[in-house]
């Protein structure tokens, strides 16, 4: 969120481009969730999990850096710190947003037990499908505002 303008700049990546490019992420990230699969981006793959049992140090591989940090994650957060337009207050104010969500992620967490007794997979999955379902109207508005400002830019 710091440094994601810079290096798109220094990548010459433009912001629309990266708009899109995420948005088009996002939605697959979010058919994912619509048919309650695990891919790549919201689990670890079969080799990355066979390579964490031969490791010492286990912290390499915690179970919820796909989701906490992934490619989703990444890409929404420096499309919404690039609507900042250099305004510091409205940064200050996504870097406070993304501090609670990331309490409340952590809160969830570690009574991940006791919720999945309450929703069982069956539930979960619902969640995860309505999640999707938002997701993937957030993703198409991604890459319409990506293409907006392409074709006025333009």
């Amino acid at each position: 969120m710091l440094i994601g303008d810079l290096l798109l700049g220094t990548l010459g990546i433009s912001l629309p481009a990266f708009r899109i490019t995420g948005g088009i992420l996002l939605f697959l990230l979010a058919i994912d969730m619509v048919f309650a699969r695990h891919s790549g981006l919201r689990s670890t793959t079969v080799r990355e999990q066979e390579e964490a049992e031969f490791r010492d140090d286990i912290s390499v591989f915690p179970l919820a850096f796909p989701l906490l940090s992934g490619p989703g994650a990444l890409t929404t957060v420096l499309l919404l710190s690039g609507q900042t337009r250099g305004d510091p207050m409205l940064f200050a104010g996504m870097l406070a947003v993304l501090a609670v969500v990331l309490l409340i992620t952590l809160a969830c967490l570690l009574q991940a037990p006791r919720i999945m007794g309450v929703l069982g997979e069956t539930g979960a999955n619902v969640v995860d499908r309505l999640l999707g379902l938002i997701l993937a109207a957030l993703a198409v508005q991604f890459v319409i505002d990506g293409l907006r400002q392409l074709l006025v830019d333009s």
